[in-house]
């Protein structure tokens, strides 16, 4: 008997983590970008802005990034980096043709109920480039029974020389309070992942990210 019970701790540690693999719901992701983003060329180098993307409600979501914030500003960077981009160091950050912002959000379910359906906007109505007329996706988060956290990203690259908008995107997912996928440091993750899959994406789309 003793010697089949490597195999059976085996088989019990498998199991243990297959139930530990909590995947992260879909997210629903939406970009705009204007024609310049194609002409980034590998190396381009970028800045972020240390001031948090103002949320839906244009505040910002704090006086100083926190420590979710700082979470997800890794999550982006590594995505810049698998798109080409540089961070700008010493000097160089204040010659760096792209600026960075980054901006999350969230709220449970019964917060978000009360609120209208996010918006992605690219025209002056949002401060955006554009011809000022504001075109909006609108996105209603699902619930269910459970307690859910509503997460949202926003990521914006501007033209740091003029403020102009080159790229944005929103990538939102509503997960269970308690689920391990709720974590920052998940969560950051899989919608950053999911944020800048097939980078600069279609233009004014809303698709799903399994």
């Amino acid at each position: 008997m003793m010697r089949h019970l490597p195999a059976v701790l085996l088989g019990t540690a498998a199991l243990a983590l297959a139930a530990c693999a909590t995947p992260v719901p879909p997210v629903e992701v939406t970009r705009f970008h204007s024609e310049a983003v194609a002409g980034w060329a590998p190396g381009t180098r970028y800045v972020i802005d240390e001031v948090p993307l103002a949320d839906t409600t244009g505040m910002t979501s704090g006086i100083q990034p926190s420590l979710e914030w700082d979470s997800y500003r890794t999550a982006v960077e590594r995505q810049l980096r698998l798109q080409g981009l540089v961070p700008a160091e010493g000097a160089s950050t204040s010659t760096a043709p792209l600026k960075v912002r980054i901006g999350f959000e969230r709220a449970d379910r019964g917060v978000a109920a009360k609120r209208s359906p996010v918006s992605v906007g690219v025209g002056g109505s949002t401060g955006s480039y554009g011809s000022g007329l504001g075109v909006g996706v609108g996105i209603n988060l699902g619930g269910g029974p459970r307690e859910m956290d509503n997460l949202r990203l926003s990521v914006r690259i501007d033209d740091a020389a003029t403020g102009q908008a080159l790229w944005e995107g929103r990538a939102l997912a509503a997960i269970p309070a308690k689920a391990p996928a709720a974590q920052p440091s998940l969560a950051a993750a899989k919608l950053s992942e999911a944020l800048f899959k097939d980078f600069p994406g279609e233009s004014g789309r809303t698709i799903t990210v399994p």
